[in-house]
């Protein structure tokens, strides 16, 4: 009997001891819009033998991992101070979660002490544990579309096993809002509260899978750099002149607010954003102003927050 490529679930739980199975189960799962898994990826080796004759070399795969993308709605858990059911990958992406009760959930990035999750990737009857997952992670909002937060996340690799499709519960996400005047709001560049279209973060952590012969089989969280575009009006000089912040080493807020009730609103800023070289484009016959930047630190780890109220 064939197996059905639209029943797929992924179930994700923070690792109490990194690279130990954390177990999740059914009120770990995630509810998601995209979801793909490279279920073997590996470093081939060829054995390239001098021999009499023509033809291929075996290969060998070594540090075998596997990687899954995975994409979420970018909305709260439905409740203030409760984390959204994608916290564990947002802190398997080098995120602090700081919960203040009935109040905030914020996501802060670290430099030690990174958590690592166990994912349970279930393709129509096919189980995937995947344990010391971590990854990186991306935002991407555009007017008049579902605001997204993506992940894609390494781990160890485990053989996989025939065990029946679990029971999911899909709570602590809550319906999405459009990114769209109404729903969008509290939008900032360097001061300048411009007429947005579209806005981009990606956190670009460095992520490597390491084997090591009397060592243990491990994925590391070495660097990050984040960074990302946003678009909007083109306003006049005299307005805000983005072209000579952007010559400058001048750094400022870059930040908007999604939602309107309680439990089901975002705020991302990015407080030293370093304007990189700008670019016109059209939207609709209207001049649009293309900013990249990154995010840079201030004090340390307070480059990007992603506050949940």
């Amino acid at each position: 009997m064939p197996k059905l490529y639209r029943k797929r679930t992924i179930l994700a739980k923070i690792e109490s001891t990194v690279g130990t199975d954390s177990v999740p189960g059914s009120a770990n799962a995630i509810k998601v819009r995209e979801l793909t898994i490279e279920p073997i990826q590996s470093d081939e080796v060829t054995r390239n033998l001098v021999r009499g004759y023509l033809g291929n070399f075996e290969t060998l795969l070594a540090n075998t991992r596997v990687q899954i993308t995975a994409e979420c709605e970018l909305a709260g858990s439905g409740t203030a101070g409760t984390a959204p059911r994608y916290g564990p990958l947002l802190k398997s992406c080098g995120f602090s979660e700081t919960v203040a009760s009935s109040t905030s959930v914020t996501y802060a990035p670290v430099s030690a002490a990174m958590s690592s999750c166990s994912i349970y990737y279930n393709t129509d009857g096919i189980l995937h544990k995947i344990t010391n997952c971590r990854g990186t992670m991306s935002i991407s909002c555009e007017t008049g579309a579902i605001p997204t937060i993506s992940f894609t996340m390494t781990g160890v690799y485990v053989t996989p096993t025939d065990v029946a499709i679990p029971t999911t519960n899909y709570g602590a996400q809550a319906d999405p809002l459009l990114f769209k005047s109404g729903n969008t709001s509290a939008f900032q560049i360097h001061g300048h509260a411009g007429a947005l279209q579209a806005w981009s973060l990606d956190m670009n952590n460095e992520v490597i899978y390491r084997e090591l012969v009397g060592g243990t089989k491990t994925v590391e969280l070495l660097d990050r750099a984040p960074s990302g575009t946003l678009s909007i009006e083109a306003p006049t000089i005299a307005t805000k002149d983005f072209f000579t912040i952007a010559a400058g080493a001048t750094k400022g807020n870059n930040t908007f607010l999604h939602g309107t009730t309680a439990g089901n609103k975002v705020t991302v800023s990015c407080p030293q954003s370093d304007l990189g070289a700008l670019t016109y484009a059209d939207n609709d016959g209207v001049v649009m102003l293309e900013i990249p930047y990154t995010a840079v630190p201030n004090a340390g780890n307070d480059e990007v927050s992603i506050v949940y109220t």
